[in-house]
């Protein structure tokens, strides 16, 4: 299946039923009256989370979802039935965007969350609610009003309770393929992820956390080099993130310089994300001679002045990589627990979030900006002039 986490939708919500003018006609009702009935309600526009779907590819080939219209009131006082709602299914994690006006309706974070989108139009009145004692023959009515129509933009971030982060071939997918039951591709050339990858990393009944493996950054990934920048987004709603370093690099980079210009990238994305906890994972020691492995992890540890956790690991053969999820696994239960106990936690993890998501609305704000001002850019270059053409008549 094809990945696809940015897509492009019109939704339109139904229009509601016009009001239907309309008088009683019956033999030996000489004075019948007003019956004209009201027109149905339009229909509206929904999203829903849905576990099943993780990627909007659907949207990629179908770009307009409308609701039903209401119907129009009749006679004898029947009202017009309204229009059916359309519940447009949509992954987790998906954020919901107005285009024209850059406002981020809504963030689908949890299974079977709805969203209305759009806003069905409202149903019209037929004459009999204009009846009164001096007007005992109304001929007026009201349409039913247009329902809503908006230009969507929808992006999917995966969600993941563990983020690997780390230069390409540095063995990511190696390492998510070691814990869980995922099967990136795996070779030995960089890029080889070119979309993100989940995996289910489970430790025993009800112990399982997800794992979420994105493309490797290079250097000047901020400014839109390489894949990074696009996929590391997928990120931001993750706990945790492994710093994924080759010890060993195939073409003999110095894994310190490489580490410190992963560290340089992420912060240059988001200083937000730069702030998440995050491990340092030292991988492929088994390319090294058993008596240098030690001193040169110490050696990486030192220079990079690393403070916090450290795992050494060769995902390739799985060794450490228990070690490192059981360790990981007990930090997100602790983790949720601290939350759950104390509101202060709780409010610092909603602010972190919260600062994650109002720096994914101004990257998408300056993107969508940038692409507005080009479009108007070749409206501009855009001549008349430059296509008239004389037509001579035949007499």
């Amino acid at each position: 299946m094809q990945f696809v986490d940015e897509a492009s939708i019109i939704v339109e919500a139904g229009k509601g039923g016009n009001g239907c003018l309309s008088f009683r006609r019956e033999k030996y009702v000489p004075r019948g009256g007003p019956d004209g009935g009201d027109g149905g309600h339009g229909g509206s526009v929904y999203l829903i989370g849905d576990d099943a779907l993780n990627t909007l590819i659907d949207f990629k080939y179908q770009r307009f979802y409308k609701a039903q219209n209401g119907q129009p009131g009749m006679g004898r006082q029947m009202s017009g039935r309204a229009g059916e709602d359309l519940h447009v299914k949509v992954p987790v994690g998906t954020t919901v965007i107005d285009e024209d006006t850059l406002e981020v309706i809504a963030d689908v974070t949890e299974i079977g969350q709805v969203v209305l989108v759009a806003q069905g139009g409202r149903r019209g009145l037929g004459n009999i609610h204009f009846k009164s004692s001096t007007n005992r023959a109304p001929r007026r009515t009201t349409p039913g009003t247009e329902g809503e129509r908006r230009n969507l933009r929808l992006e999917m971030k995966v969600m993941a309770d563990v983020g690997l982060l780390g230069m390409p071939n540095a063995g990511k997918s190696t390492l998510i393929r070691a814990v869980s039951a995922a099967k990136p591709k795996v070779a030995n050339y960089p890029f080889t992820t070119l979309v993100p990858n989940l995996g289910v990393v489970k430790l025993g009944m009800h112990e399982h956390f997800v794992m979420a493996d994105v493309p490797g950054l290079i250097e000047g990934a901020s400014d839109g080099a390489g894949l990074g920048l696009r996929f590391l987004k997928h990120l931001t709603r993750t706990r945790l993130l492994f710093h994924v370093v080759d010890v060993a690099p195939f073409d003999e980079s110095d894994p310190v310089e490489a580490a410190e210009a992963i560290v340089h990238e992420l912060g240059e994305f988001s200083p937000a994300l730069a702030e998440l906890p995050r491990w340092l994972v030292l991988n492929k020691l088994d390319l090294l001679p058993p008596e240098e492995r030690e001193a040169k992890a110490d050696e990486i540890v030192r220079r990079l002045g690393w403070e916090g956790p450290v795992f050494r690991i060769s995902a390739i053969s799985a060794d450490g990589t228990l070690a490192l999820v059981q360790a990981a696994h007990r930090w997100l239960t602790e983790q949720r627990q601290l939350e759950n106990e104390d509101e202060e936690a709780a409010e610092r993890a909603r602010e972190m979030r919260q600062r994650m998501e109002e720096e994914a609305v101004a990257r998408t704000e300056a993107r969508l900006g940038r692409r507005r001002k080009r479009d108007d850019e070749d409206d501009d270059d855009f001549d008349d002039d430059d296509f008239d053409v004389e037509v001579e008549y035949a007499p």
